[in-house]
């Protein structure tokens, strides 16, 4: 049984069957699949500032961002580049190439989950935005020491649905119906026009939106969020999940050399499933503030826009 210490912040969700994926964006969301999920608690939103704060007091956790980088870990690491650091985003001047990532991340010394926006910056007055510059590590340590676990992608796109069956958005077909903003995204030309029509030029603190139709928070926008599943094309899963009407996490040890990235060979560094797009998710780049939508990230990697939450799968005795 599950104290009530455990689930305080945390919303029921009673599990079911459900369409995942989405035929109409991205390739890798496709095909779409009926897949089965147990029951589970999940908190009602991304970690905050605050939360991972008093983790980190009572635990010491240093995360990967704030620790020099093996240059063995990374062939043809740059003379210099092994310091602490992490990825945050500079908005550009005007239209750039947008094949090319490098022209709107910079990894910037110094810059971690306490100092999010580079080594003069503070989450002072923050305490409630998501907390940022995590590898999955960092969250997985987090999950540990409050006792719970990371969903998985099932899990977490069952969620963010909050029981709308094939919406494309989290809360009907429309992103923006009669022009109410209802996520925390980037609205205009990205990387450099964004109109904050919702509010937000960066992270906004949790709840800032309306709950989803299972009363969770910012499942979409404001945060990527990490999931225990390796990446891999859903394709190859898809004829077992409609033979036995469920998926299970493909979390196991086996997977993670198929999720390696093949464009950078020489690097073996695992990849984990993203959910739920973030503030820097744009009509004009990247329409990934949807259940449906994921993106792989390497493990190691922490930026100012990928954030967590966890659950509990354990027996709940209600």
């Amino acid at each position: 049984m599950t104290s009530a210490k455990t689930l305080a912040g945390m919303r029921f969700i009673p599990g079911g069957t459900f369409i995942m994926g989405s035929n109409n964006f991205y390739p890798e969301e496709a095909p779409l699949r009926n897949v089965r999920v147990d029951p589970f608690w999940i908190d009602a939103a991304p970690v905050t500032n605050g939360d991972f704060c008093r983790f980190v007091a009572a635990t010491g956790h240093v995360t990967e961002a704030e620790m020099t980088p093996d240059p063995a870990d990374y062939p043809g690491m740059s003379p210099g580049m092994d310091r602490p650091g992490s990825l945050v985003f500079r908005k550009s001047s005007g239209p750039v190439d947008l094949s090319d990532p490098s022209n709107w991340w910079r990894f910037e010394f110094g810059a971690d989950w306490r100092h999010p926006l580079g080594p003069e910056s503070s989450i002072e007055g923050s305490e409630d935005h998501p907390v940022v510059h995590l590898a999955y590590a960092d969250a997985e340590a987090y999950a540990h020491w409050a006792g719970k676990a990371l969903p998985t992608e099932a899990e977490w796109e069952y969620a963010a649905r909050g029981g709308l069956e094939s919406a494309e958005y989290a809360w009907g077909d429309e992103l923006a119906p009669s022009g109410a903003m209802l996520a925390n995204y980037w609205q205009g030309l990205f990387p450099y026009a964004n109109q904050c029509l919702d509010g937000w030029e960066g992270t906004s603190p949790v709840g800032s939106f309306p709950a989803n139709g299972f009363g969770l928070y910012d499942m979409i926008g404001n945060v990527w969020e990490w999931t225990q599943d390796w990446w891999s094309a859903p394709a190859a899963r898809a004829k077992k999940a409609r033979q036995s009407c469920c998926m299970t996490s493909n979390s196991q040890e086996k997977y993670r050399s198929r999720s390696y990235d093949p464009e950078q060979p020489g690097i073996r560094i695992g990849r984990k499933v993203l959910k739920g797009g973030s503030h820097l998710c744009a009509a004009n780049y990247c329409q990934r503030y949807r259940p449906a939508a994921r993106h792989p990230e390497t493990v190691d990697s922490s930026t100012n826009h990928i954030g967590f939450r966890c659950l509990v799968r354990e027996p709940i005795l209600t």
